[in-house]
């Protein structure tokens, strides 16, 4: 298993990685989220570590339980944040309030159908957002997720995935 290759790859010092990593990447250790939730939030953020092993194995895992489209949408929203995170993180921490008044003029048209449904979009883009530090970017998700009905939990949930999958990617790298 995907998981369990990702955990031998681990040193010694990661060995709480370990533990969070089966936990994060269950419905029993990941409140709220259902199975596809956590394979694409998975896939998404995989990808932002850049850790090719991670990436591969985290695919491995999500394979059986995503299709084809869904995978794509989980690309998607890591390939998209990784845009608006950088672009509105600068609109958020410049101290020149002109650039709130600019239309960012970004290329987003993917977001209207991209494959998965809006909340687990929502929820992908939100654990991404969270690796890449957009606060602007992580209060519109969390806003539009409560606006779905989404607990507080699942959306932390959410968050708990992009912190140990990040960890596990840098201890890799």
């Amino acid at each position: 298993m995907s998981i369990d290759a990702l955990k031998d790859m681990l040193p010694a010092y990661a060995k709480d990685m370990r533990l969070n990593l089966s936990n994060v990447l269950s419905e029993a250790g990941a409140e709220g989220l259902t199975e596809k939730q956590i394979a694409a939030i998975a896939v998404a953020v995989s990808l932002s570590t850049r850790s090719k092993a991670l990436i591969e194995n985290i695919e491995a895992f999500a394979a059986p339980i995503l299709t084809e489209e869904e995978l794509n949408g989980a690309k998607i929203a890591f390939s998209i944040m990784s845009m608006n995170n950088i672009y509105y993180r600068f609109v958020h921490l410049t101290s020149n309030q002109e650039y709130a008044t600019i239309p960012a003029r970004l290329r987003m048209n993917s977001m209207a159908n991209p494959g998965i449904d809006k909340v687990t979009f929502e929820l992908a883009s939100m654990a991404v957002s969270a690796v890449n530090g957009c606060g602007m970017c992580l209060d519109s998700h969390e806003k539009n997720l409560r606006d779905h009905g989404v607990t507080t939990q699942a959306i932390q949930s959410s968050v708990r995935i992009a912190a140990v999958l990040f960890s596990v990617g840098a201890t890799l790298n």
